[in-house]
């Protein structure tokens, strides 16, 4: 009874921001303005299907980027030393301990026409490129700001792998690609999903970075829900249609993702 209880604080915390805000999301997205039930939230979402697949797009990208980037640097920090792994973990995550708002603000700065990399390739008679408000430079904010969120699950992963199973498989005659194909990349299965979802999830609603780097000409989902609640376009109805819908997605996306580590690790014990 007594430990009963003591999950009550935490039920009501769940219901306070958790389950009452997706009750509303729910009640708002299948009402009118004045209360009444309608579909016209959800029909009205068709009309901005291209910034959905927009927004897809660039976060299937950028999440990519960040496997081909975090990927090998997770297996070096996990292969480096003891004092070399403290001091590479901690400069990775040194750029995380200051303000998510901060560090975007910083590479507008240097994407900018008159920015730090405009001016070194004036140096040398190049440019200036336009690299602000670009579909790209969205991608590096994305690729800057959630690269960690890929290391780390890997890194960590990576670090449980026993040496002595690799070190196994080479006394066979097993060369590196074989390793690597049949036991390092197998094993650190469980990090690539985990780093694919926490990379993913973040990129495709994100709102800051499209914002303030990406400009008005590359609307994402999070700016479109965001305009419909303090922006210009103030509809509640149609952000909460939006929300839901993507929230949904999301959750698809991630079931999927799962699905597949669940059937890799049925595949290894086999």
């Amino acid at each position: 009874m007594k430990s009963k209880w003591s999950a009550l604080p935490y039920i009501i915390w769940m219901a306070a921001f958790t389950i009452i805000p997706l009750v509303l999301i729910v009640v708002f997205a299948f009402t009118t303005a004045g209360g009444a039930f309608t579909f016209e939230n959800m029909t009205e979402i068709g009309k901005h299907m291209h910034v959905f697949l927009l927004s897809f797009r660039l976060a299937i990208i950028a999440t990519v980027i960040c496997f081909l980037i975090g990927y090998p640097l997770a297996y070096i920090l996990s292969r480096a030393k003891p004092v070399s792994q403290r001091t590479m973990v901690m400069l990775l995550m040194l750029p995380m301990w200051m303000n998510f708002l901060i560090r975007t603000y910083a590479w507008m700065t240097i994407l900018e026409n008159t920015g730090l990399l405009n001016r070194l390739f004036g140096l040398v008679g190049l440019g200036p490129f336009k690299m602000i408000n670009t579909e790209g430079a969205v991608v590096l904010g994305m690729v800057y700001n959630f690269l960690p969120f890929m290391v780390l699950p890997l890194y960590t992963i990576m670090m449980k792998i026993d040496v002595s199973v690799i070190e196994a498989a080479q006394d066979l005659g097993a060369n590196s690609v074989n390793v690597f194909a049949r036991i390092i990349f197998p094993l650190s299965m469980p990090g690539i999903i985990s780093g694919i979802t926490m990379v993913f999830v973040p990129s495709v609603s994100t709102f800051i970075i499209s914002k303030m780097l990406g400009g008005g000409a590359n609307m994402l989902i999070g700016d479109l829900i965001q305009e419909q609640f303090i922006g210009g376009s103030y509809n509640p109805q149609l952000g909460s249609a939006m929300s839901l819908i993507l929230m949904v997605v999301i959750l698809l996306v991630m079931s999927v993702i799962n699905r597949m580590d669940d059937e890799d690790k049925e595949g290894m014990l086999i």
